[in-house]
């Protein structure tokens, strides 16, 4: 989906369509960024940004409140679209999602694979038509024979957009881009390439050392990537999927040095394991229990999901001082993530 929160707000409210809304906290009050327009974009504005900057960014920004459970409902609707079109699914967050279509073109007369992804054109076009007649929101698809040139022509064409990537000539496609758009290489990697004088997926391909000495265990997967491979099959099944950690104290604490070192830790351990999966996460949780047992949760989503593990820290103690949750003593300190999925991570700034 194209701009997914602030689309609806823009469908919803047509006064804001063609303005900068930015759905998050006023830049008065202390809060990020969920999501941006593409008008927002231009100014540099993204999700996770604590407000004030996007408010420096943006002086004319619209700033909306969010509103998490139409977002969530519209999901709804956008997947039953999916479902209908007999594909299976693999969905991978609110507004994100791969369709298997193969077995439907099976025995479509082509001549060769590029000439199946073809042949799923029409199909793709009637999805994006039935999404805008329904809901009145654009979706963006990208057509390929496998989910890491799929994720990435979906987003060639922004907004509105329909991209196929053939078979044929895949790799030389790919040699002009820039190396952070491979799937898995995020800000540090992509510095480590820079590094060894690896900017753009053709230096990828002609790299002739080894890649091991470079990214480790990644090195297979990453040379596959830059020549347009990727065996990965889809996970079907809708469960949601999340990393947690939490610590339980010897003895019930308000001691906030001890509870932000806690936290990084958790963050951590929770951001080696989204770099394990190649994930990013859009939605981070803190849970809270104190000496009663009483035990609460706050949460967070932003539009665009990060796997670092200072952003996930920061949001954390955002969420932590928001709602002024250490005001008593503490016996249970968790932190967690959800909405899980690929692509890039952003280094982010929020102060605690």
């Amino acid at each position: 989906m194209d701009a997914f929160y602030a689309s609806v707000e823009q469908r919803d409210n047509p006064a804001l369509r063609g303005k900068p809304v930015i759905v998050g906290s006023p830049p008065e009050r202390r809060g990020v960024v969920c999501a941006a327009s593409y008008e927002a974009r231009k100014f540099g504005v993204r999700s996770a940004m604590p407000s004030v900057t996007a408010g420096r960014l943006c002086p004319n920004g619209i700033f909306i409140s969010p509103r998490m459970e139409v977002y969530r409902d519209e999901s709804r609707r956008i997947m039953t679209i999916m479902r209908s079109s007999g594909a299976n699914i693999e969905k991978m967050s609110v507004d994100e999602a791969y369709l298997e279509v193969t077995e439907q073109f099976a025995s479509a007369p082509a001549a060769s694979h590029d000439g199946l992804l073809d042949a799923a054109v029409p199909l793709a076009r009637r999805i994006k038509e039935t999404i805008r007649g329904e809901l009145g929101l654009t979706a963006s698809i990208g057509i390929a024979g496998n989910k890491f040139l799929a994720k990435l022509a979906s987003d060639l064409q922004k907004p509105d957009g329909l991209t196929v990537i053939h078979e044929e000539g895949k790799a030389e496609f790919l040699r002009e881009m820039p190396v952070r758009k491979i799937y898995g290489v995020g800000t540090a990697t992509e510095k480590i390439l820079n590094g060894a004088g690896i900017f753009n997926i053709g230096d990828l391909q002609n790299y002739p050392g080894d890649l091991r000495a470079l990214v480790g265990s990644f090195s297979g997967a990453l040379r596959a990537f830059a020549l347009g491979n990727d065996n990965r099959p889809l996970e079907l099944g809708d469960e949601i999927k999340s990393i947690s950690s939490e610590e339980t104290f010897d003895r019930d604490t308000m001691d906030r040095p001890r509870l932000r070192r806690c936290l990084w830790t958790q963050a951590e351990e929770i951001a080696a394991r989204l770099h394990r999966k190649r994930l990013m996460a859009q939605t981070v949780q803190v849970k809270i229990r104190y000496r009663n047992f009483n035990t609460l949760t706050r949460q967070i989503t932003v539009e665009d999901g990060t796997r670092d593990a200072g952003a996930i820290y920061r949001l954390g103690c955002f969420l932590l001082a928001r709602d002024k949750l250490v005001q008593e003593p503490v016996r249970l300190l968790g932190l967690g993530v959800s909405g899980l999925i690929e692509g890039e991570s952003r280094q982010l700034s929020l102060r605690f």
